[in-house]
């Protein structure tokens, strides 16, 4: 629960009072009073602990008012004309004091504004009498201006009631003042006077995220290059292990440039050559050979692929051939002599093709 600070300036003495500002009770805690002297001087004798927050009463005593009729109800528009009615008021215009606007009432476009003002000297010198204590109040309102605008319907009665102001008992005053710290009637923190402690806080917090964001960016950026560099190496090291495989897979090729792309190439090689082998057994074709009965017959070359298996001989007579192939189609299906011929020694030679061997 927040605590707030009202330093309550009264013609004669200044009270300090601690409420609990979100509490439910408008009673506060006196803690100290302080008389006034001329000028509106004042000591105080022990600083205060730093409060949450503080504010700044001051007395009708202290403060000017003008009620203006004007032709808009914008507030924002209203706090830029005034300066220019003020200037034909006050001596040494709109620079030489501090003013802020209340809208009493608005009606047919217009608004009845109560305009408030005081010295810009007189209230440099109570800020700084308080800020050598500890209190920098974040608004400066008037408790006595309040009770008289909440206890009036008009501005032609509020300004009547200015002119002579009734004084406040205790209980009336501390209502007034604990709805004034909640929702200000008027607040001459302003212009140069104004409050900019919670922008510095503000800023000094966003600058504060600004550079947490930053190291945190920085530190994601070097995780990130850390991860980038390791996986290079990790990179490096694979495709250094792939080179070596490689090299001892294939020992014959000096120029490697691309290990995965050349592998791929062999790969493709051998799969076009893989027809050529699924399915054959030479071993087989020889032992079936070897089981075949054939006088006089020498097989030269055996040539076995997936589908055909071409005997190449020579025999004595052509009727040789004929009795090698009726013994070859009791193993080999599909049997057929593909071609004879004499040869320069006076035999026969041969080419037998069969389909493969009967299942």
């Amino acid at each position: 629960m927040s605590k707030a600070v009202l330093a309550d300036l009264k013609e004669r003495e200044l009270s300090c009072y601690v409420f609990e500002k979100n509490g439910r009770s408008s009673t506060p805690e006196e803690i100290f009073t302080s008389p006034v002297g001329e000028g509106y001087s004042f000591a105080i004798e022990q600083p205060l602990e730093r409060p949450d927050e503080s504010f700044l009463s001051l007395p009708l005593g202290l403060l000017d008012f003008r009620v203006l009729e004007l032709p808009f109800s914008d507030v924002r528009k209203i706090r830029e004309l005034v300066p220019f009615e003020i200037d034909n008021l006050v001596l040494g215009g709109s620079r030489s004091v501090v003013f802020d606007v209340h809208v009493v009432s608005r009606a047919d476009g217009k608004s009845q504004v109560l305009v408030a003002y005081v010295p810009k000297e007189t209230l440099r010198a109570i800020l700084e009498q308080l800020r050598g204590s500890g209190i920098d109040p974040k608004a400066v309102i008037s408790v006595e201006l309040a009770a008289v605008v909440a206890s009036s319907a008009t501005a032609e009665e509020i300004a009547t009631r200015l002119l002579a102001p009734e004084p406040m008992d205790s209980k009336a005053r501390m209502e007034s003042a604990y709805k004034e710290i909640t929702d200000p009637t008027i607040n001459l923190r302003r212009g140069e006077f104004a409050y900019t402690v919670d922008d510095e806080r503000a800023k000094r917090s966003l600058k504060m995220t600004a550079v947490l964001v930053l190291l945190l960016l920085l530190v994601f950026a070097a995780d990130s290059i850390m991860g980038i560099i390791a996986s290079k190496r990790e990179s490096n090291s694979i495709r250094e292990t792939m080179r070596k495989t490689y090299q001892g897979l294939f020992p014959a090729e000096k120029r490697v440039s691309n290990e995965l792309y050349q592998l791929r190439a062999h790969m493709k090689e051998l799969k076009d050559k893989e027809e050529s082998f699924i399915g054959v057994s030479p071993l087989k074709v020889l032992l079936d050979l070897s089981r075949v009965g054939r006088p006089g017959i020498v097989f030269r070359e055996v040539s076995v692929d997936k589908e055909n298996i071409v005997l190449k001989g020579e025999c004595s007579t052509l009727s040789d051939v004929q009795k090698t192939k009726s013994e070859l189609e009791k193993v080999f299906a599909g049997v057929n002599i593909s071609d004879t011929k004499p040869s320069a020694e006076n035999r026969t030679l041969f080419t037998i093709v069969a389909k493969g061997r009967k299942t």
